[in-house]
């Protein structure tokens, strides 16, 4: 049975999957592949260890369950026996195996069977292959999932793999020469590479693969406890030290095969990085053993199929007082009977090369992408692993041969978040100025209307007014009381028309007449026809090699004389002061700066300085419409003016500062 050809042994629940890579991490083929921040476990690369499974916090890993399979089989009327790994104490440590046998049996299995008794048939061949063959060096193939990973990534070790089945195979062979070819064969235990796990020269020699942890859901499902079923042993032939193969170095016990650390002809290593090191090792020259045995797992006592929380030692010791409880029945001197009975049976298999190599990428794409992920020296290869590769560099590669992603660096999806929260208070701030000048739009819109009303209202009976006041005032005597009063009137009449035409020309919608302007000549114009008043130096900084824009000169010109005669009202109460004019830019826009020594602008008036008829002038020295103008204007140029001031002497020397910003050519549309 090989589930590998047909479907996946182990896959991914993307809505679970929360790209923590641990599985990445934990991966000893290095199949997995993260695709949009997901784990996708690649088929051609994965070899079944189970690790992706068995530490993923989130149950994101599914592995393909069997139990459909088995289920028909037991429904087919044929009869079937199941082969219950020797791992089954660590896996159900608080039952005992007659019970555990016997709810195996109310399954519908017609044998249960010790695959521990293939192990001591495996053992056999071992000791026997070794004292055979004294030259030769070999790895033992007991675990499928060690076996795929040199037939994938080690092709030069495969014909140091030595011939011989793995138990779960040696039991199957046994029980079909007992049974009949036509025994259907069940092996349950804790590995899910034994889905996957076969002769290629037999490849239909088991017929359905089960982990424990589906034996218990079935179990579970049938409604079957250990108070249900009544006891019963394992059917012939049963274990004997082979019952130790789950704990790591159980092998080389059951085989007598001594691992003296003196001679170093026998090396054991298992766990995820072990194994992978001792198998580097062994290729590279740098160990030299007559037999290697590796386990992926902690020993199989700790396989994936296994659903418990109990320690390793725990499990260890179950499996240990399992083997004693049987020696102490004597048991095993019939198990060794067995294994002889079984002496001439054929346990031998081939290996092949099944070469999943990925070719390395160019050295120039892996810095690339280094430098991409802002690593351009050693010290910012942090190498903190959180990727789930142990290196920036690893990383980097898997990046370039399409694993992986730039974003599963921490330090630099840390460093784009920065970017981008950077980016967003950049917006956020434009945005907040666009809403600024949009509320200001629509606040100066509002007071157009109203005031192009009032002062279409007004404007003709003030003349009438003013027309009437100077024909009484010049038909009065030179000396009459009434002359001063009438002349008052007149003053005051006038000075309601400039107010009114003041309205007049802050609510007419004008239009830009854009013409190439030289804006220093401008600029040096406008001070020419605003003398300073005493006590006020002036001075201009032409701060532009290339200053001709496209302005309308007569619209600035009123937006700079209006800046200039606020900078002096502001300076000509403080004793004097300086103005400063200045120009600025570059090939997208110009700039002109007015700066002012004076009593600078209070803060809590900042945010109403263009605000139509709002004024810090004294009563009757302005309308509060030179700023609300100077604005409409300069946005119609699509630009902006912005304020700096500070009105405190404590803070510093005070005075204030406007910048207009124009767009160099004319936006039209």
């Amino acid at each position: 049975m090989r589930v590998r050809n047909q479907h996946p042994l182990i896959t991914t629940i993307k809505e679970k999957c929360r790209a923590c890579y641990t599985c990445v991490r934990e991966c000893p083929a290095k199949a997995i592949r993260i695709s949009s921040g997901q784990a996708e476990v690649l088929v051609e690369r994965c070899i079944g260890c189970g690790n992706c499974f068995r530490v993923c916090s989130q149950n994101a890993k599914q592995v393909y369950g069997s139990i459909h399979e088995v289920r028909a089989l037991l429904g087919s009327g044929r009869p079937v026996s199941a082969m219950l790994a020797p791992s089954f104490p660590a896996a159900f440590g608080d039952i005992d195996y007659r019970r555990l046998a016997g709810m195996v049996r109310a399954l519908g299995f017609a044998t249960v069977h010790e695959v521990g008794f293939g192990a001591d048939l495996v053992a056999d061949r071992y000791g026997k292959l070794m004292a055979d063959h004294p030259g030769r060096r070999y790895i033992a193939t007991t675990c499928p999932a060690l076996v795929a990973f040199v037939e994938y990534f080690h092709p030069t070790l495969v014909d140091r793999l030595a011939p011989v089945v793995s138990p779960m195979l040696a039991e199957a062979r046994a029980l079909r020469r007992l049974y009949g070819p036509d025994r259907q064969l069940v092996f349950i235990g804790p590995c899910i590479a034994k889905k996957a796990e076969a002769d290629p020269d037999r490849p239909d020699e088991i017929n359905g693969v089960l982990t424990f942890i589906e034996l218990q859901e079935m179990i579970s499902d049938a409604g079957i406890g250990p108070e249900t079923v009544s006891e019963s042993d394992f059917d012939e032939p049963r274990a004997h030290l082979g019952a130790l193969f789950p704990i790591s170095r159980g092998i080389l016990q059951a085989a007598g095969i001594s691992e003296d650390l003196m001679a170093g002809e026998v090396v054991a290593a298992d766990g995820r990085a072990n194994f992978v090191e001792a198998v580097k090792e062994l290729e590279s020259g740098a160990l030299d053993a007559r037999m290697l045995e590796v386990l992926c797992c902690s020993g199989c006592i700790m396989g994936p199929g296994i659903q418990n929380d109990l320690p390793l030692f725990r499990r260890r010791s179950l499996v240990s007082r399992y083997v004693r409880a049987r020696s102490v029945s004597g048991d095993h001197e019939n198990a060794r009977q067995w294994v002889e009975k079984f002496n001439d049976l054929d346990l031998s298999r081939r290996f092949s090369s099944r070469e999943n190599l990925m070719e390395l990428p160019a050295e120039v794409d892996i810095v690339a992408t280094l430098h991409r992920m802002g690593k351009f020296l050693p010290t910012d290869e942090l190498n903190c692993g959180a990727c789930g590769y142990e290196t920036c560099r690893d990383h980097a590669e898997a990046i370039v041969m399409g694993l992986a992603e730039s974003e599963m660096c921490l330090p630099y999806t840390i460093e784009q978040l920065r970017k981008t929260l950077t980016e967003l208070d950049h917006s956020r701030q434009e945005l907040a100025g666009v809403q600024a000048a949009l509320i200001q739009s629509e606040k100066l819109a509002s007071m157009g209307q109203l005031s192009a009303a009032i002062a279409h209202e007004i404007n003709n009976p003030l003349g009438v007014v003013l027309m009437y006041t100077h024909m009484l005032h010049d038909e009065c005597p030179p000396d009459s009381e009434m002359r001063e009063d009438l002349k008052t009137i007149a003053e005051q009449t006038d000075r309601c028309k400039k107010i009114v035409a003041g309205l007049l020309n802050f609510a007419r919608q004008n239009k830009v007449m854009h013409q190439p302007v030289d804006i220093n000549d401008l600029a040096r114009r406008c001070l020419k026809t605003m003398p300073p008043p005493e006590g006020i130096s002036v001075s201009f900084e032409p701060g532009i090699n290339d200053p001709v824009a496209e302005i309308d000169a007569d619209q600035m010109t009123q937006v700079l004389v209006n800046l200039i005669d606020n900078a002096y009202e502001a300076m000509s109460g403080s004793g004097g002061g300086r103005l400063n004019v200045a120009t600025s830019g570059d090939a997208e826009k110009v700039c002109f700066i007015v700066s002012d020594t004076g009593i600078g602008i209070l803060p809590e008036n900042h945010v109403r300085i263009f605000d139509p008829f709002f004024t810090t002038k004294q009563v009757g020295k302005g309308t509060g419409l030179g700023l609300a103008v100077s604005y409409g204007i300069i946005k119609m140029h699509r630009g902006d003016i912005q304020m700096n001031s500070n009105a405190d002497p404590a803070a510093g020397p005070t005075g204030t500062t406007f910048t207009i910003i124009l767009p160099r050519m004319a936006v039209r549309g």
